[in-house]
């Protein structure tokens, strides 16, 4: 299990954390098992999502802006935050994905992204845990 440091320059932003996964993935030696990476942050996500198109994340902050509005929600009056723990119970606090030959078995154009929606933030935290497959000599 390793931990992930990661700083937000916007209040809302992915951040892609790919190429640090797959080299906690690479340092684990690990040929066959699963990834999992969690964050413990309650206005933050992570995503598996295209990032070759930065208008992907342009699009994705309008939808979920447009979905749940900043400033109009009760726990604004706490922290004014309330659409940024919303924004991070839709797209979740974690993800799995199958390690293959030692590598990340993602798609093509597929990257991982820490999403943030309460940001500019220093010191937020990613998991990332990698279990090893167990060795069978049976068939299934």
């Amino acid at each position: 299990m390793k931990e992930l440091h990661i700083s937000t320059k916007k209040r809302c932003e992915l951040v892609d954390i790919t190429r640090q996964v797959q080299d906690i993935v690479a340092e684990s030696k690990i040929k066959e098992g699963i990834c999992h990476i969690y964050c413990p942050h309650t206005t933050a996500a992570i995503s598996i999502n295209e990032n070759s198109d930065e208008n992907i994340e342009t699009d994705l902050m309008n939808f979920l802006n447009h979905l749940v509005p900043h400033g109009k929600w009760l726990h604004d009056s706490v922290d004014g935050n309330g659409d940024a723990h919303i924004k991070a119970n839709i797209l979740g606090s974690d993800k799995s994905m199958p390690i293959t030959d030692g590598k990340l078995l993602l798609g093509t154009w597929q990257s991982i992204n820490f999403c943030e929606f309460d940001g500019p933030r220093d010191g937020r935290k990613v998991i990332v845990t990698i279990l090893r497959a167990l060795q069978s000599s049976r068939a299934y």
